[in-house]
């Protein structure tokens, strides 16, 4: 494997558009929320090369994603996307609930309806 297709993680994720900043990025590391090949990295300078799997716990989310080349630039997304291949499973939303009885989206309840549902509860 040759040195122009080794990459640094933190210059890679940035180069990926996983996160905003390289500093961002390098933080990520530093904290142990990323795992090359599921072992848990702490420094920023580890080389990452093609193949290699990486598991990135994000805020609010755990993305899995193979590393397909090295990156260049941080260039725009179209170009940022051609670096890895996305292994994250669907992710499954919960059915909306209705509360209140409300549908989701209907809006704020009018003043009639709050009379109501007011009456409702004074029932119970």
């Amino acid at each position: 494997m040759s040195a122009s297709e080794r990459q640094r993680l933190d210059k890679w994720l940035w180069f990926a558009r996983v996160v905003k900043t390289r500093t961002l990025a390098a933080r990520l590391v530093t904290e142990g929320h990323v795992r090359i090949n599921g072992l848990r990295q702490d420094t920023a300078s580890k080389q990452v090369s093609p193949g290699d799997v990486l598991t990135i716990s994000l805020e609010r989310h755990v993305r899995v994603l193979k590393v397909v080349a090295a990156g260049e630039r941080r260039g725009p997304f179209e170009e940022a996307r051609l670096l890895f291949e996305d292994l994250t499973p669907p992710r499954d939303f919960p059915a909306p609930t209705t509360q209140d009885g409300f549908d989701p989206g209907e809006g704020r309840p009018s003043k009639k309806d709050r009379r109501d549902l007011q009456k409702l509860r004074e029932e119970f």
